[in-house]
């Protein structure tokens, strides 16, 4: 795991000399019950070898997935994975057993770095202490990323790790982008916006490439969801705040909210910090107000016969049009706008009706691109670009990871 040493600190030199002898890097990015992971050759040319997951990590029923580059099964099977250790475990049993190269580095997604992680760093035993304390700001993720490090480090101490945050991006941005109106105590012991799917908004810039010099603004939208303003490269604002549930509405979480609701809550119906934190991050959002699902296809199959489908559909396109005319503000206009994540990519409708009445900021949109997912679907004339990039927080992290330890 490489000797302790101050986070975000160069490889030592026997790492440098491992990572570069070899170059499969594999990416791990963890949720509370499931592990998704990629293997890549990384150097000169980067090319992915296998990606997969696995499901229901400590709940009955789980089940272990993999597949080629061009998404050929190579593993399909059921069981049981009681904790995070037994899943890293079978992710490295079942690269040997497939004859793919062992990893000679890991890399993390990690959801949260606090104000210090501006920077990959490689884990070592300092870095775990500090990600210890930040549990508090990412309670809901970090424990589990903590214990997949620990899990790594335990059983496959010759291979270093490297801890790739989802809120390193963000730091850049101007701190009066990043201060709340209140006390400075408070921004003082943390308390600040620091943004999060910072790795998607790097991948992206990376394929704008000159296009990433002007005014862009970048809409991640999956089950979590953001959008992110950047101008001549460097992130100027975006819409989540101190934790994954600001922003606008996602599949299951409210995003910003008049804190005298909250206030409301507690005085009056009884809430507490527990109940507030289910309502706010499970049973809001898409899945709040239509009262059916969190998944934007059933809701766009829904609609038409079902009023309270429509209406969340509604909704989320509206907090993305007037959440992209608040980005648009700050970066004095807008050259370029990018849908990815998993609704951005797919779902046409979306990306029509979040456009729909952006004319005035030169948005205009080609119906048959649209439709087809073009990688652009703005009209040739239109003074802005808009476009559709797939999402690869994966190969983030696998770059983050040879570069810190290649020295590159």
């Amino acid at each position: 795991m490489g000797k302790p040493g101050k986070a975000g600190r160069p490889a030592c030199n026997f790492q440098r000399r491992q990572i570069k002898k070899g170059k499969p890097v594999l990416s791990f990015n963890l949720g509370s019950s499931s592990l998704k992971f990629a293997l890549f050759l990384m150097g000169e040319k980067e090319k992915l070898l296998a990606r997969g997951e696995v499901e229901r990590i400590g709940a009955p029923g789980g089940r272990f997935r993999m597949s080629d580059a061009e998404n050929r099964v190579l593993e399909d099977a059921q069981g049981d994975f009681p904790e995070h250790l037994i899943a890293v475990k079978a992710v490295f049993s079942a690269l040997e057993k497939l004859d793919l190269p062992r990893p000679r580095a890991v890399g993390h997604r990690v959801v949260h770095g606090g104000a210090e992680h501006s920077h990959p760093a490689i884990i070592d035993r300092g870095l775990l202490v500090e990600l210890k304390k930040l549990i508090p700001f990412a309670p809901l993720h970090l424990p589990y990323e903590i214990r997949c490090m620990e899990a790594v480090a335990g059983h496959f101490p010759e291979i270093p790790q490297v801890a790739c945050f989802d809120t390193a991006f963000h730091r850049r941005m101007p701190e009066i982008a990043q201060r709340f109106p209140l006390p400075g105590d408070l921004w003082d012991d943390g308390v600040r916006r620091y943004g999060f799917h910072g790795l998607s908004y790097e991948y992206i810039l990376s394929v704008l490439g000159a296009r990433a010099r002007g005014r862009v603004i970048m809409a991640h939208l999956g089950n979590g969801a953001s959008m992110a303003a950047v101008k001549n490269g460097r992130p100027m604002d975006t819409t989540m705040g101190f934790s994954p549930t600001g922003g606008f509405m996602m599949g299951t979480r409210s995003g910003d909210l008049d804190p005298g609701i909250l206030i409301y809550l507690m005085a009056e119906k009884g809430y507490d910090a527990g109940r507030i934190e289910h309502l706010v991050n499970h049973q809001a959002g898409l899945l709040g107000v239509s009262g059916i699902s969190a998944d934007m296809k059933t809701l766009l199959d829904s609609r038409r016969d079902d009023p309270r489908a429509a209406l969340a559909v509604d909704m989320f396109c509206y907090h993305l049009r007037r959440q992209a005319g608040a980005l648009a503000a700050v970066l004095g206009g807008i050259d370029t706008f990018v849908f990815t994540g998993g609704i951005g990519e797919r779902a046409a409708a979306v990306r029509r009706d979040v456009c729909r009445g952006l004319d005035h900021l030169g948005i205009y949109i080609d119906s048959h691109s649209n439709k087809i997912h073009a990688p652009v679907i703005s009209r040739p004339a239109g003074p802005c670009t808009v476009m559709v990039i797939p999402a690869n927080e994966d190969l983030m992290i696998a770059r983050h990871t040879f570069r810190l330890l290649s020295g590159e």
